[in-house]
């Protein structure tokens, strides 16, 4: 395994700044945003589909650090509701996709989006709950009418490119959990193997979700996890026995939230992440762990450089090699 990282906490430093500081700090991998959510601060992926000359040299300033690309993130909403929305996003994503086939990364990371509760629906509208009956409807159209004909010619066309389509598993978007992300998986059936994850912890332990049993019953659906994001969250107690974990204040109010986002080992400690990245190893996944930093409570250098020390200590980085004792 290595360590890598989203380049987005570093969006104020050009390529190579950026660049620089991550090597410096001992990543050995990086993921850029291509657009949509992440921004495209890194890169541009229409500039670089129409020039093979910058597509090179593009790649050459990430390997002259000695560093390699794990994956290009164009996380976005390519179903919502609102039709300008929707194709600016799927448009990023085509162009994102096109991009990395010819780069030869094999991972785009994204969100499955989130349509509206029904055709003339203008915000995204995330079901929570069977009743009443109306929200099950809701769910069915999301599914059946929008998202799953969706994906199905996403991947396809990713299966053309020879990419893998690595669905980070996000409430508010209809993938939020490992049972939704198969759901959509199997419902794409010929190239149903195209749609992966880009397994973010951090947004499982909030929901009460154990990543390590998640991790575990993933694999038993074959070679799913093909990313792997080095986030943490803390649940707080305080707030969470009074409201529940579904909380909508802003990310700022840490005091009054139930959980927020932390760097790795400030959410859990070193135990549970050491079990996590074992199970990740006994499941076959021997790829980047790419810090992303959105802990409020530390600035972006702080916060980064204590996940990298962190994850120093915690990770697996060699084979194991022949057991000797048995």
């Amino acid at each position: 395994m290595k360590i890598g990282a989203l380049t987005v906490s570093k969006a104020d430093l050009s390529f190579e700044e950026a660049l620089d500081w991550f090597a410096e700090a001992g990543c050995e991998a990086v993921e850029i945003g291509t657009g949509n959510y992440p921004g495209d601060a890194h890169c541009d992926p229409y500039e670089l589909n129409e020039s093979e000359s910058k597509r090179q040299a593009f790649k050459e300033v990430i390997e002259s650090r000695g560093l390699e690309l794990s994956a290009l993130s164009c996380h976005g909403n390519p179903i919502h509701p609102d039709g300008e929305i929707a194709q600016a996003h799927h448009e990023t994503c085509r162009a994102t996709m096109k991009l990395a086939g010819s780069l030869g990364i094999e991972c785009v990371n994204n969100f499955s989006g989130l349509p509206g509760g029904g055709p003339n629906d203008r915000v995204p509208n995330w079901v929570v709950a069977p009743w009443p009956e109306d929200h099950l409807e809701a769910l069915e159209y999301q599914w059946n009418e929008v998202a799953i004909p969706y994906w199905q010619q996403e991947a396809e066309y990713a299966a053309e490119m020879g990419i893998y389509i690595c669905l980070e598993m996000h409430p508010n978007f209809l993938v939020y959990n490992p049972e939704t992300l198969i759901k959509l998986r199997e419902a794409c059936e010929a190239h149903g193997d195209r749609i992966c994850a880009n397994f973010d912890p951090s947004h499982l332990f909030w929901q009460g979700i154990d990543p390590s049993a998640a991790i575990r019953w993933l694999q038993q659906h074959g070679e799913v996890i093909k990313h792997f994001h080095a986030k943490d969250s803390r649940v707080y107690p305080w707030n969470a026995r009074v409201n529940g974990v579904l909380d909508t204040k802003h990310y700022g109010d840490e005091i009054n939230r139930s959980w927020i986002f932390r760097t790795v080992g400030y959410g859990n400690d070193a135990e549970v992440w050491k079990q996590l990245i074992s199970i990740l190893r006994m499941c076959g996944y021997d790829g980047v762990l790419s810090i992303e930093h959105e802990d409020s409570l530390m600035s972006a250098d702080e916060g980064f450089l204590k996940a990298v020390k962190f994850l120093q200590e915690v990770i697996i980085s060699e084979m194991p090699g022949e057991m000797t004792w048995a």
